[in-house]
């Protein structure tokens, strides 16, 4: 006596050609990577404390009035103001240059980036939602934080003689123009990271970019009396050209055509848009040079 047995069940097969993730769900998958990682909220957590923390520092301890004016208006007053709201940035610009290089090199050291990339095997997609999560959360905590600062900081300077507003366009432009710097930082580090995906030497080309090429520059300046391409060169790196962003530009006077508080120099000078046109191109030149080696390289 045989028993019959029935045939197993098999699912059906379905045909996952063609199918990829869409970019809302790369840019979400990023969101969950860059809010679980414990270091990049330390990061921001440190961003945030050090764009507020200085400030208020500052304004509360320092001492803006002179002897004979102890009273600060118009743009003396402006720029003391943007001087110490913007004092942060010297040092946050440091952190997003860490985080920007970590938060690529960092799935690389891992191995995670194969599943990236098998998740959208063209790349480009996972890589510019990548710079796209780092970009907005970068620009969101360092604009909160700043305008917290500006806010707390405008009491302590007014009861110190420094009277400004902040709705003045020579004053709030700059304002947001350090967080849109921070931001261009965070990218380029982004860049830099995606080039030679090793955090280590991402980050010392980073910060070489950022502190080591401008001293090196500025050595020159003074070695070499006369001699005005150092100078030139300095105002086209990307911490020279950025810093246009947040400085603060005084009327001119008619009778000499020159910026209030400014020497007359054979030195090229940006102004702010021009800084931002400068730093955004080099961060996007950045930008498609690692785009195109992920897009070749294996992984």
């Amino acid at each position: 006596m045989t028993t019959a047995t029935a045939p197993a069940h098999q699912a059906p097969r379905t045909n996952l050609d063609g199918i990829h993730l869409s970019f809302v769900r790369l840019v979400r998958s990023e969101w969950i990577k860059l809010r679980t990682i414990r270091s990049t909220m330390w990061c921001f957590g440190i961003l945030f404390l050090l764009n507020i923390g200085f400030p208020l520092l500052i304004a509360s301890v320092g001492s803006f009035g002179g002897t004979q004016n102890p009273n600060q208006t118009g743009d003396a007053a402006g720029q003391i103001a943007l001087m110490v709201i913007t004092l942060g940035v010297n040092f946050t610009q440091l952190v997003v240059g860490v985080l920007g290089v970590l938060i690529v090199s960092g799935e690389y050291a891992t191995g995670m980036i194969r599943g990236t990339f098998t998740a959208d095997p063209r790349r480009l997609g996972a890589l510019f939602a990548k710079a796209l999560v780092l970009a907005v959360s970068t620009f969101v905590v360092s604009a909160a934080s700043t305008w917290i600062a500006a806010l707390a900081v405008h009491p302590i300077l007014d009861g110190k003689g420094v009277s400004f507003d902040l709705a003045d366009p020579k004053l709030f432009l700059p304002i947001l123009g350090s967080s849109v710097y921070v931001t261009l930082v965070a990218l380029l580090a982004f860049g830099i990271g995606a080039l030679v995906r090793a955090s280590a030497g991402g980050i010392a080309i980073t910060l070489g970019l950022l502190l080591v090429a401008p001293l090196i520059l500025q050595i020159l300046t003074q070695l070499l009396s006369g001699a005005t391409w150092p100078g030139d060169l300095n105002a086209f790196l990307p911490s020279s050209a950025g810093a246009e962003l947040f400085s603060y530009h005084a009327s001119t006077t008619p009778a000499s055509g020159v910026q209030a508080g400014q020497a007359a120099s054979d030195v090229v000078k940006l102004n702010g848009w021009e800084g931002f046109g400068v730093f955004g191109a080099e961060v996007l030149a950045v930008g498609i040079a690692a785009f195109a080696l992920v897009k070749r390289r294996d992984a």
